[in-house]
């Protein structure tokens, strides 16, 4: 099973987005009071939590029954997260000293989540009932993709989460969709070359350039230091407005170019080699303005979203050492730098073999995934047992005591 995030949009009336931006309030209040509650008396975990405070959550807050449950569990879990990262090192010093010596708060229009017993979906009428502090509110529309729809339909299970963005209302919901049959035979690998100037390159020839991608990220920078330098309110809320306006777009990009590779490989009965760019920051020596460049790669996320696109279309995926793939020649295997004379073309020193430098690396880590695989699923031979001495049929030599 793989997780899917789905998010659909809300289309509100003006009455139904009062409501809910007034449930939205609501809910976010009683989560604070819950976690000044939780904080005096030292109660992180749930049960313990709800015997102080589930009755005055119903009583005095006004929240249903199973919304009151909800709040309380949403401050657990960020008490949870607090601890978590404390634990993880991800918190340390003077930061993790201000975390824990004051109760976790959230914002006024933080998201909450809904489950079955107080939000019901309608597909076929792409509508939602949803619990508010104004009553049920029915034939609340929603839009989202076809795709995610069809989804969302056949695989969704428990809570979903209301989210208020940019004056738009969304709900999003975590799905468990299937894996497909995984293919335990590839007839071969498609070796996928990652970088900046080009975002992926095949073993196949197939380029995907990031010019337009590197263009648009340095508006957005330009932009930024501008918004940075005035330092104003409205200027810190347009910077998180373009900087998730940005995320979106890298994230498109990434899922457009992970849904074709998959596609291709699937097609062709072939597995997918990766290089294993783990750690590749702290490896490379980089000017500033190329460090600031290779610090917004986002190779993690292009290799996550091919990874589980592949898991969803049962295509074997199989990561690979990436040293030395652009500098290896996969004819003699002589590696060098000199095999690389500029950024974009390799030629090979020793026998002349010559071509687009990124398409060489595929090549590379397509020929290094063969070999992975075949390794690893390599047949077990058992050992062959060594034949005993059988001395049945032997005549016995008779000893004469004297």
């Amino acid at each position: 099973m793989g997780k899917q995030v789905v998010q659909v949009k809300l289309l509100p009336t003006p009455d139904q987005a009062q409501a809910l931006a007034a449930t939205l309030r609501a809910v976010n209040e009683a989560a604070n009071w819950t976690a000044d509650v939780a904080f005096a008396h030292g109660l992180p975990r749930e049960y313990a939590l709800r015997q102080h405070t589930y009755a005055q959550l119903k009583a005095e807050r006004g929240l249903g029954s199973q919304v009151a449950q909800l709040v309380i569990k949403k401050t657990c879990h960020a008490y949870a997260t607090v601890a978590g990262l404390i634990k993880t090192g991800r918190l340390q010093g003077k930061r993790a000293a201000k975390a824990t010596s004051k109760p976790v708060a959230f914002r006024s229009d933080a998201a909450q989540a809904f489950d079955d017993r107080c939000l019901s979906w309608q597909m076929d009428a792409r509508t939602v009932s949803i619990w508010t502090v104004a009553g049920r509110k029915r034939n609340v529309a929603f839009t989202g993709h076809p795709n995610q729809l069809k989804v969302l339909e056949r695989y969704r299970q428990g809570e979903s989460d209301l989210v208020l963005r940019d004056g738009n209302w969304f709900l999003i919901a975590t799905v468990d969709v299937p894996d497909a049959a995984p293919n335990t035979d590839p007839v071969d690998f498609l070796g996928v070359d990652m970088g900046i100037v080009n975002i992926a390159t095949t073993s196949d020839g197939h380029n995907y350039t990031g010019a337009g991608l590197r263009r648009y990220r340095k508006r957005q920078a330009k932009v930024r230091a501008e918004l940075q330098a005035k330092a104003t309110k409205s200027a810190k809320k347009k910077l998180k407005a373009r900087a998730r306006r940005e995320s979106r777009t890298i994230a498109h990009t990434n899922h457009t170019i992970a849904k074709t590779l998959v596609a291709e490989a699937e097609r062709t009965g072939r597995g997918i080699g990766m290089e294993n760019l783990a750690g590749i920051r702290d490896r490379v020596r980089l000017t500033a303005a190329q460090r600031g460049e290779l610090n917004s790669w986002s190779f993690y996320q292009l290799q996550a979203f091919i990874a589980y696109k592949a898991r969803r279309a049962g295509v074997p995926v199989v990561v690979v050492d990436a040293r030395h793939t652009s500098q290896r020649c996969p004819r003699c295997g002589h590696t060098g730098r000199a095999n690389r004379p500029t950024r974009d073309h390799f030629a090979c020193r020793r026998c002349g073999l010559a071509g687009p430098a990124d398409t060489v690396a595929a090549v590379n880590v397509r020929d290094r995934a063969r070999t992975t695989w075949a390794v690893v699923n390599q047949p077990i031979v058992a050992d062959t047992p060594q034949p005993t001495a059988d001395t049945s049929d032997k005549p016995r030599t008779s000893v004469r005591r004297s």
